[in-house]
């Protein structure tokens, strides 16, 4: 097969034809799961990649976002704790080497998870273009080449959806990954979306000296989680001199001597004048320009691809995974829908993609992660629910941190007592919701998780907690009890 190398990289020579088992279109989390399974399974994988490799998140995504929130974390942390005698010492901010760590972190991940992970296995070629479907199961790069194979796999990921406001295009507006990559903080900001991405930038930018102001246009923040954290959240993040306006529609963006005024509406019209605009109202599925709709494959009302139960699309040898096909848009979703589509399109449609007990983590602080049902959910299901919640008030691990904010809330079947659902309000919250996944999908019930012994002085214990508090008075219960 000729070739010749680009910059390390393989770029396949127009003048041979190409044969393999899978080409996978989408350098990211998806697309590289699907080319990793199908080495391990032994099939010749072609991956396609345009750009830089390993998609949203690892390089305007989950790692550099998270790595700045901790950033402003240990920024704010300086001047707010809970403890008598500790120093506070305020300081000003170098945002430049602050985003530099950023860069060299991402550019180290971006080799060690990625370029070096494509060495290790031989059965992967790299080829550097842009591909478009040519029917049945070929794809044609934009240098001419045609890379046939028995199946293909789409995993072209997602990017910002802009709405249409008028005077938005008119002004330059930051999306998340321009917002990472600002030469300078601005002193004011106008975050247009109040659920993961704008609230996570929010805070974050607020804690670096940023005037921050939120504008969501649903009646609260966090519309998709329990109305409870979505209320107790914005509270905190008041408290923190972030302005949140909920029901908020934004009717127009005017360009004015050296700011831009965001003019919308709650009620009655006002105006607020900011430096930056970051719109974070959600993402659209990559697909145009990948002859897609020319082929046969279905598309959704948002341009996403339409997949079945086993990720295959209409064309019965094209499969689509990851960001591509829709919500829900997670990285660990991706990846294991990636490796599914490889492992179906190259053996024959043995696995599901189930997705149904799914948790979700937002990384504001308090963070905020669930999994399951809400109480309204259930009850819409015909499921007779109960629910206990907790405050962390009576969680000992946050009263010897000396932050109590947010809670912990568990959803069970009234019936069977399994747990259905958790949502949980509380720094890392992340790290203490897979004890409910496991629980939802395995089945257990309130006594399952009362009965099981969980480290004293840790925020897992207010799994335990809460689940006693279905039937006990957890205040009126000695510290181990």
């Amino acid at each position: 097969m000729g070739r010749t190398r680009v910059s390390g990289l393989v770029r396949p020579s127009s003048r041979s034809p190409h044969s393999f088992d899978l080409v996978v279109l989408g350098g990211g989390s998806a697309g590289f799961a699907a080319a990793i399974r199908g080495a391990e399974l032994g099939a010749r994988v072609a991956l396609v990649e345009r750009g830089v490799l390993g998609g949203t998140c690892v390089n305007v995504g989950c790692v550099p976002s998270k790595t700045l929130i901790r950033a402003a974390e240990a920024q704010h942390r300086r001047t707010h704790h809970g403890f008598d005698g500790i120093p506070s010492s305020d300081g000003r901010v170098d945002w430049e080497r602050v985003r530099a760590q950023k860069d060299r972190l991402v550019d180290t991940l971006r080799v060690e998870k990625y370029a070096a992970v494509l060495e290790a296995y031989e059965g992967i070629q790299l080829l550097v273009g842009r591909g478009k479907l040519q029917p049945p199961h070929a794809v044609l790069l934009d240098d001419g080449t045609r890379v046939d194979a028995d199946a293909v796999l789409i995993a072209t990921g997602a990017s910002p959806w802009v709405p249409p406001i008028p005077g938005l295009g008119a002004i330059d507006y930051l999306d998340n990954a321009s917002a990472m990559a600002l030469d300078r903080l601005p002193a004011s900001l106008a975050v247009l979306g109040g659920s993961a991405v704008g609230l996570e930038l929010a805070q974050m930018f607020a804690r670096l000296g940023v005037m921050v102001s939120v504008l969501e246009a649903l009646p609260r923040i966090m519309p998709a989680e329990e109305p409870d954290v979505g209320e107790a959240l914005a509270g905190y993040l008041r408290a923190e001199g972030l302005r949140i306006f909920a029901g908020a529609k934004v009717e127009r963006v005017e360009r004015a001597s050296g700011f831009v005024r965001v003019v919308f509406s709650a009620g009655t019209e006002e105006t607020i004048d900011v430096e930056k605009v970051l719109v974070a109202t959600g993402r659209r599925a990559n697909t145009a320009g990948l002859g897609l709709e020319e082929a046969g494959v279905a598309l959704g009302s948002k341009g996403e691809i339409m997949v079945d139960e086993y990720l295959q699309t209409s064309i019965p040898a094209v499969y689509a995974a990851g960001d591509v096909i829709g919500d829900p848009m997670f990285v660990y979703v991706a990846a294991y829908a990636g490796a599914l589509a490889a492992e179906n399109a190259l053996s024959g449609n043995s696995r599901r993609y189930d997705v149904s007990v799914l948790p979700r983590v937002t990384f504001t602080d308090p963070a905020v992660a669930s999994v399951g049902l809400s109480e309204d959910a259930g009850r819409a299901a015909g499921i007779e629910v109960m629910a206990s919640t907790l405050p962390l008030s009576q969680l000992p691990r946050a009263r010897a941190a000396h932050d109590v904010r947010g809670f912990v809330k568990l959803v069970a079947d009234a019936r069977s007592r399994r747990l259905i659902g958790a949502h949980i309000l509380a720094p890392e919250a992340g790290e203490m919701v897979t004890e409910a996944v496991l629980a939802i999908r395995f089945g257990l019930n309130i006594e399952d998780l009362t009965a099981t012994l969980h480290p004293y002085l840790t925020l897992s214990e207010g799994i335990r907690l809460a689940a006693q508090g279905f039937s006990r008075d957890v205040a009126k219960l000695s510290c181990c009890a």
